[in-house]
């Protein structure tokens, strides 16, 4: 089992996890605030003087580095959750026909999951995808420009946009999930509480205590 800071606890995310999670959120919201200077008046005197497009740039930056970020610092998360993001058995189906006791923070009774529930796997399927289309369409964008035609440019500007929409409306998801159960500390700390995961993600739990069997001993 992950190390543990005490016996009620489970270390989850690890450091490496925590850091590239910090930089993957902190420039999409960089990225999102700068674009909606540009279709929303309310945020338009952020555009002003065009810095935001430099700002919304550097930001690309960041947030095309956490692929890259997740191969060089740990390759085995980044398997780890590319595969399981995309994998669902039967305890899932059976989830999510209980989605909405889950919804409003219901985990009593919930058929068991793994280190991620369905739902989590969904959430982090769609952001792999939409962040693939951001990716693609802003590089066309910003390398490609001049030599698209306006119906091109068009279709990928509609592309990318609605794309930040998607990974924009997800965000939201996940601070409202992040709130109802309180899970705030454990991206700060990498630990949760055992009792919960037993409650949440009892496969996942077994696993570890299998695999702590498995270990031997020091």
């Amino acid at each position: 089992m992950p190390e543990s800071n005490s016996e009620q606890t489970i270390l989850r995310y690890r450091r490496r996890q925590r850091i590239i999670h910090a930089v993957m959120a902190g420039s999409f919201l960089i990225l999102l605030f700068t674009g909606l200077a540009l279709v929303w008046s309310p945020l338009a005197f952020i555009a002003a003087g065009g810095w935001s497009r430099y700002l919304h740039r550097i930001a690309a930056i960041g947030f095309m580095s956490v692929p890259i970020l997740y191969i060089v610092l740990d390759r085995p998360g980044a398997k780890e959750i590319v595969t399981e993001s995309f994998k669902y058995d039967s305890d899932d189906v059976a989830w999510f026909k209980s989605f909405y006791r889950y919804v409003f923070g219901r985990t009593a009774n919930m058929p068991p999951q793994g280190r991620l529930n369905a739902g989590q796997k969904l959430h982090h399927s769609a952001v792999i995808i939409f962040s693939a289309s951001i990716v693609a369409t802003g590089i066309v964008m910003w390398v490609f420009k001049s030599s698209l035609s306006a119906t091109a440019l068009s279709w990928t500007a509609m592309v990318h946009d609605l794309s930040m929409l998607a990974l924009a409306l997800l965000l939201v998801g996940h601070v409202y999930f992040t709130y109802v159960y309180k899970a705030w500390s454990s991206m700060a700390t990498g630990y949760v509480p055992k009792e919960d995961m037993e409650l949440e993600h009892s496969k996942w739990v077994e696993e570890l205590e299998h695999e702590s069997m498995k270990s031997p001993s020091t």
